[in-house]
């Protein structure tokens, strides 16, 4: 029987949502072993003075395995 975990980050990218998730699951995968997907649960940009998007934040829902 498995067990699984869910715990939630928040990563950024000043280029796309998809690559926030990306460097989202790089670096939670840095310390937590047994990834096995994701949820989106939030996008947000953040813009310049003029309207420019200057980074994309998502909020991550992560499951893994607990051992």
């Amino acid at each position: 029987m498995s067990v699984a975990k869910v715990i939630e980050i928040t990563a950024a990218s000043p280029t796309s949502v998809e690559d926030a998730v990306r460097t989202g699951l790089q670096k939670i995968g840095e310390t937590v072993k047994g990834i096995k997907g994701a949820w989106i649960g939030e996008t947000k940009v953040v813009t310049d003075d003029s309207g420019k998007i200057t980074e994309w934040r998502v909020n991550l829902r992560v499951t893994f395995v607990v051992k």
